[in-house]
């Protein structure tokens, strides 16, 4: 793993093979600017959430969506890395972000006591870069954030079926993206080391979500002129997990992605919305929450709010 590409990226490394970044949401929640729509839509607080990966270049996808360096990947099996404990990372990931955060005390726009509680965390994000499940020693990882009072947010592509079955410790809330609606755009789309059979091992995965006792979340990145199509499809796929919630959210044109894509890719709010509202009939479900500033859309059973 190249440290120094991550470093220029505005990643802070932690330990050896873990890293931290401020999401632009946290930046905008501090200055009063907005928070993130998983504030609006699970009450999380932006200002407190730590977002963070324990396998930072380690992927079995290189996502063409993906605003993440992934062409600096460097393999999808950390069978050779040195693996730090969850403890040290936790400890280290938190310093990173007390680090990253120290320029915000000159700020007059920034409220001290906010300022403060994001200095303490609360919130874990796993999903900064790379694929969470690769990192050995996940489910102890999530224990331990937990064992500190934190929630936790677990993003994953989905290929580590018996990891995700395997976890003794389940997060607060299981994301698993779905990025296409058959095998042949996702192997287009996501660049898999297993090709079309990666949708297979996707699949295992969905319908494995009925059994976890977890908030589970299916996430769609829609990118137009790829994947912003087949609702049918996606809603055959979706049923499969009976998960509590879906977010479709729009492809943003940023970071490492802008090299891949172009702007066009881009969809706006109301072609987001739209596509959500064909999906939730397919699925004779509903549009329950929308975050315009992220173009995304939250689709639930009823009209219930999703909180922790």
């Amino acid at each position: 793993m190249d440290k120094e590409v991550y470093r220029k990226k505005r990643y802070s490394i932690v330990g050896n093979h873990s890293a931290v970044k401020i999401c632009n949401w946290t930046r905008n929640s501090l200055t009063g600017k907005g928070v993130c729509y998983k504030e609006k839509f699970y009450g999380i607080k932006s200002h407190r959430c730590l977002q963070m990966t324990p396998a930072v270049a380690w992927c079995q996808h290189a996502c063409v969506f993906c605003w993440r360096p992934t062409e600096f990947t460097v393999s999808d099996s950390m069978k050779k890395v040195i693996i730090d404990e969850p403890q040290k990372i936790i400890k280290d990931a938190i310093n990173a972000q007390r680090k990253l955060l120290i320029g915000f005390k000159g700020n007059d726009k920034v409220d001290k006591k906010m300022l403060e509680e994001a200095f303490n965390p609360n919130q874990a994000a796993i999903s900064l870069a790379g694929e969470p499940t690769l990192y050995p020693k996940i489910g102890e990882l999530i224990k331990e954030f937990h064992s500190q009072g934190f929630t936790t947010f677990l993003v994953t592509n989905g290929l580590n079926t018996n990891a995700i079955k395997n976890l003794k410790i389940l997060p607060t809330q299981l994301y698993v993206t779905l990025p296409a609606s058959n095998p042949k755009d996702y192997a287009k789309i996501t660049k898999s080391n297993f090709g079309e059979k990666g949708f297979d091992k996707l699949l295992e995965t969905i319908k494995a979500l009925k059994q976890l006792k977890t908030r589970r979340v299916i996430r769609l990145t829609l990118v137009k002129g790829l994947n912003l199509k087949n609702a049918k499809e996606y809603a055959k796929i979706i049923k499969l997990g009976e998960p509590d919630f879906v977010e479709a959210k729009a492809y943003m044109h940023v970071g490492s992605s802008v090299e891949r894509l172009k702007r066009e890719n881009m969809p706006t709010h109301k072609e987001i919305k739209d596509f959500s509202q064909e999906l939730a009939k397919e699925l004779g479900w509903k549009v329950i929450n929308e975050h315009e500033a992220s173009r995304v859309c939250l689709i639930g059973k009823n009209n219930g709010l999703a909180r922790i």
